[in-house]
């Protein structure tokens, strides 16, 4: 049944022209996350079609390998929710010579404790780092205020899209 579903959704996209993007998981904890289904669909929603067809990795990490590459990459020597790394410098080739829109490296342990402390489910905090990563891949980012409202705006409305609350409002 499944299977039939996927070919009939696969064949509408083609017909409509969106592929989507490919989405390659590595499990490193054994941790509960969201199927490679989901995590696609929300990184192509935020993707958009200017992406589609690109492979995206995600790397679901514990918090010291977190840890560590957010000091490595960002100076800071604590666990992080989400890392984005761009394409460029990726040691890893595309499947099928898709092209790579980059990597997002997630802590579980560090997102189960934000959406406990922010009273979101762990399924829409899921959905808004991978919307919150892929947009940095495309470029977003939340440096300064004004990119920052910009980022934020965006990612409200891609959440409201795919059915999850705007993730700022428990502030």
């Amino acid at each position: 049944m499944r299977a039939a579903r996927r070919r009939r959704e696969s064949r509408a996209a083609a017909r409509h022209g969106r592929r989507g993007v490919r989405v390659e998981v590595q499990r490193r904890v054994r941790s509960w996350s969201p199927t490679r289904r989901d995590l696609a669909r929300w990184a192509s929603v935020a993707a958009g079609g200017a992406v589609s067809g690109c492979e995206l990795g995600v790397c679901v990490v514990g918090a010291p390998e977190s840890r560590r590459l957010n000091a490595r990459f960002r100076g800071r020597d604590v666990p992080t929710n989400v890392l984005s790394f761009a394409s460029i410098g990726l040691p890893r080739a595309p499947a099928r010579g898709a092209r790579v829109l980059g990597e997002l490296v997630i802590c579980p342990r560090v997102l189960r404790a934000e959406a406990r402390a922010q009273d979101k489910s762990l399924k829409a905090h899921w959905a808004h780092l991978v919307v919150h990563g892929t947009l940095h891949l495309l470029g977003y980012n939340h440096e300064r205020a004004a990119d920052a409202r910009r980022m934020e705006r965006r990612e409200i409305a891609l959440l409201k899209r795919l059915g999850f609350a705007n993730p700022y409002r428990s502030r």
